[in-house]
């Protein structure tokens, strides 16, 4: 871990879950906590690099030296991150869901007597991380995040060439001592070095504030190894 400086820098972090709301009092959600993402933020801002953190609804305190904008829905998260641009790096470290429902109830839903199933109708929502990556005022470094349950690394290299990241790191979810709710986690970051060569890099078992570190390091890294 070497702290390289960012100072100079401006970099958006996007961090936590999304909601996306059924009704008045439901919503469809994940586990995110928002924890790895925070950590960055912080890590970023602690580097000198102007930072803003998109939050989606988590219980944390904000980072020292952040500029924070909490968000509820994926609407809402990709809003904010477009806002934010132009920036040189964007973290999506977020738990965007990738489905919302058509219609939102003005009233709660409740049982009715005979009726045991309910059906929702789900649509897309904005997939920023793609967006952000062919934007008009794309960041230098688009960084992406992969949690998954399983053949971690052939969907995470998936996502890297279909949405035209720079970077994606990946993780297993569902392993005690790490993931979401965890302080702790393990990262496999892929991507590609300058010169063509496939890049792959172990971050970790540590603390989600060391892995940001080490993370923004490998960031750094990226930045000043030449044109892209």
């Amino acid at each position: 871990m070497t702290q390289s400086s960012l100072s100079g820098l401006r970099i958006v972090v996007s961090a936590g879950p999304t909601y996306e709301d059924l009704d008045p009092v439901r919503y469809l959600g994940n586990r995110s906590s928002g924890k790895m993402g925070f950590a960055i933020a912080a890590a970023a801002a602690r580097r000198g690099a102007d930072t803003v953190l998109v939050a989606g609804p988590v219980q944390l305190p904000t980072p020292e030296g952040v500029q924070r904008r909490d968000v509820r829905s994926a609407r809402q998260l990709r809003d904010a991150v477009i806002a934010a641009l132009p920036a040189d790096v964007y973290v999506g470290a977020a738990a965007v869901a990738d489905w919302t429902p058509r219609t939102v109830a003005v009233h709660k839903l409740k049982k009715a007597d005979g009726v045991d199933t309910l059906t929702l109708e789900l649509v897309r929502t904005p997939d920023t991380l793609a967006e952000v990556a062919a934007h008009p005022l794309r960041p230098r470094l688009v960084v992406g995040f992969a949690a998954e349950t399983d053949d971690v690394e052939r969907h995470a290299r998936g996502k890297l060439e279909k949405k035209r990241l720079d970077l994606i790191a990946a993780n297993r979810v569902g392993v005690a001592g790490s993931g979401f709710e965890s302080d702790d986690n393990a990262l496999v970051v892929y991507g590609r070095d300058v010169d063509g060569r496939g890049l792959e890099r172990a971050l970790g078992p540590a603390p989600k504030a060391q892995l940001a570190d080490d993370l923004l390091d490998l960031v750094f890294e990226q930045l000043t190894a030449g044109p892209r």
